[in-house]
């Protein structure tokens, strides 16, 4: 059974009790989701000033505006009586940034935090790296700013250091990173110590990329991850569910979430014709010749090789979810899944199931392709069947724009 690949997406505030709990040094901070936690955890800090951060996952929250009217998902303040009013116009509400939706993100947890001054800003990561076949180190004393923008204009400022996997990187080279990142006296040994123990984290959690930025330090020559971002190994998820506790689904599109409850790989696009393909790669050709032809693919969707009936009812039942779907176009190549097994499930989700309205083209070649085609003609539905998939692309465009 195809299984679909997910990304893995922490809020901040994972990120940073992932970093904690490997002795990472973060600032001290509370999570809360009522505005009652929020002014609790402002008091308990204890701190001289208090930064508020609203948790999603969409970047840019700094200059985003929320639909209460309030400017910024990040705010600081020195009187934590204020943070309830603020914290007020934050939950409940949703975001917009550069990175989210017209329509913006709700926020249903805030971080407040400890909020530390930076005297020096640097960036450092622990990557999978293809070409040296390991994990790498990366550092650059211009941190607090976009990485890609450093290496275009001056990449003379960003150093790789080889880690070997068995070893893991020595204290030569961690101390060599601090150096070259800056780092001056005892904040030398500290920041060692830490890329030491970002690299433990690295490998506890199977990542393929742990990024600091800023990798600081503070007025006080104390070094601190203000910032991470933590990719990880889908293919390892399975040996941690306490991070697979940690996935957020309200902010995924509810039918990619449903599709791999399923074990459907989908993906939704912005088009109006739905499609529902057996193997990525003729998915993706089906998109393209749609694109071809003048319309626009709703979604990718390969329902894998050894795709069963019941999955198939289940593929429709995800694809008519989609408002703007006018057309679904069936694009089989019958092989382990063959041709009779999705007419089946076609017949009996469109009958079993609730109505489609939508017209369906259907386009089968390969194992069974006879047989498929005649239990289409005998369920008596209103299917459309091609044999060129020119001609079904074409047929699914009309029908949409009719």
């Amino acid at each position: 059974m195809a299984s679909q690949v997910r990304h893995l997406n922490l809020h901040e505030y994972q990120s940073k009790q992932l970093m904690a709990k490997h002795n990472v040094n973060v600032q001290r901070f509370a999570i809360a989701d009522s505005i009652e936690q929020a002014e609790n955890a402002a008091r308990g800090l204890k701190a001289d000033e208090i930064v508020i951060k609203a948790q999603i996952h969409a970047g840019g929250r700094g200059k985003g505006e929320f639909s209460s009217g309030l400017k910024s998902g990040v705010h600081l303040t020195r009187d934590p009586a204020k943070v309830p009013e603020l914290v007020k116009q934050m939950l409940g509400y949703k975001l917009k940034t550069k990175q989210t939706s017209e329509d913006g993100v709700i926020v249903n947890k805030v971080m407040i935090a400890e909020a530390l001054d930076i005297s020096k800003e640097t960036y450092f990561a622990i990557l999978m790296d293809r070409d040296s076949g390991g994990p790498v180190m990366v550092g650059s004393p211009d941190g607090g700013m976009d990485i890609e923008q450093v290496a275009a204009t001056h990449p003379d400022h960003i150093f790789k250091s080889i880690v070997d996997i068995e070893t893991g990187p020595t204290e030569k080279q961690t101390l060599d990173m601090a150096m070259k990142l800056g780092f001056q006296g005892k904040s030398v040994a500290e920041a060692s110590e830490q890329m030491q123990n970002l690299y433990q984290l690295f490998l506890d959690v199977d990542a393929t990329q742990v990024e600091i930025n800023p990798f600081g330090l503070t007025p006080q020559n104390k070094v601190v991850c203000f910032d991470a971002k933590i990719s990880f190994d889908d293919n390892a998820i399975f040996k941690h569910p306490e991070l697979k506790a940690m996935r957020d689904t309200t902010e995924e599109n509810p039918r990619e979430v449903e599709a791999e409850d399923c074990g459907l790989n989908y993906v939704g696009m912005d088009g109006n014709i739905g499609c529902l393909v057996n193997g990525a790669g003729l998915a993706l050709a089906t998109m393209d010749i749609i694109k071809l032809h003048g319309a626009s693919p709703a979604n990718f969707l390969d329902v894998g090789g050894g795709v069963t009936t019941k999955q198939v009812g289940q593929a429709f039942k995800i694809l008519t979810d989609d408002k703007n779907v006018k057309t679904i176009l069936v694009n089989i190549f019958g092989g382990i899944a063959s041709c009779l097994t999705i007419a089946e499930g076609m017949v009996t989700a469109l009958t079993e199931g609730p109505r489609i309205k939508v017209p369906i083209v259907v386009r089968l070649q390969g194992n069974q392709v006879e047989e498929g085609k005649e239990c289409l003609r005998r369920s008596g539905l209103n299917i459309t069947v091609r044999d060129d998939l020119d001609e079904a692309a074409i047929m699914s465009a009309q029908l949409a724009a009719a």
